[in-house]
């Protein structure tokens, strides 16, 4: 599923993508409630590929819900500067339409022509590989080329802020492998836009990220942040890789350990 938001500048840096200021998010009232994130300071830099870890149940998804503007802070300030465009793990394409119309939907939304939208369908496709397969519908694709065009999907309307649900979660290691490679270069294709990429995958966030962010143990907090100086373009089995991975590995233990202690 893809949902588009759009959300304007207010009193924060042109750099920043996104800027959350104290962010506190309960469910429930009293005694009942069940709080999900608890103070977070945290800004997404315009251009930047974030990565948020931590263990289940820290707050991640709920985090990308704010930042898409899908639900309200209990207490503190979401700012998002500019188009976004969310994306779940199921890619939830409407299952009697083609490729080439799944991807065109929110162009026919925006009231773009028939032809012209056709025309950006296909290149869209063809900039995730998926050249020729405009006709075909979701069953007869496998999951990673359904994954494929909900991103080309996603960017439909030049998104300036991509923020991504573990949208890779549900693939084998192969086809993940790919998708790495295919997200990393559309990101690179495209000055200025800025990702954020919720995982619980340390190795996964290792082998993208600019940034690591790694959320504490319900209630969510920042543990700690990771910048991830491995050149581009990386894989996810070298060394590097692999060495920052366990690094994150060992904070996140440390952080399930004095959660589960208290």
């Amino acid at each position: 599923m893809t949902v588009l938001t759009t959300a304007t500048a207010t009193g924060t840096s042109t750099e920043d993508a996104i800027s959350l200021r104290g962010v506190s998010k309960a469910f429930g009232h009293g005694a009942d409630a069940v709080v999900a994130l608890d103070g977070i300071d945290l800004d997404v830099r315009r251009g930047e590929f974030l990565c948020v870890a931590g263990a289940s149940g820290c707050g991640k998804s709920t985090m990308l819900n704010l930042m898409a503007g899908l639900d309200r802070p209990t207490v503190g300030q979401t700012t998002v500067n500019g188009r976004a465009a969310l994306m779940f793990q199921e890619a939830a394409l409407f299952p009697w339409l083609t490729a080439r119309d799944n991807v065109a939907l929110p162009l026919r939304l925006a009231g773009m022509g028939k032809a012209e939208r056709r025309a950006k369908a296909d290149e869209l496709l063809g900039s995730v590989h998926l050249a020729g397969q405009g006709q075909r519908r979701p069953h007869e694709l496998s999951g990673g080329m359904r994954q494929r065009v909900a991103l080309a999907r996603a960017l439909a309307q030049d998104v300036e802020i991509l923020l991504m649900d573990e949208p890779f979660g549900a693939l084998d290691a192969m086809t993940r492998d790919l998708l790495h490679d295919e997200l990393e270069r559309l990101w690179l294709s495209r000055q200025g836009l800025s990702v954020v990429f919720v995982t619980h995958n340390v190795r996964e966030a290792a082998r993208l990220a600019d940034r690591i962010v790694l959320l504490t143990s319900r209630p969510g907090k920042v543990a700690a942040e990771f910048a991830v100086d491995i050149s581009r373009p990386r894989r996810i089995e070298s060394p590097e890789v692999s060495s920052l991975a366990a690094e994150v590995t060992a904070r996140l233990r440390r952080e399930v350990s004095r959660h589960g202690h208290r």
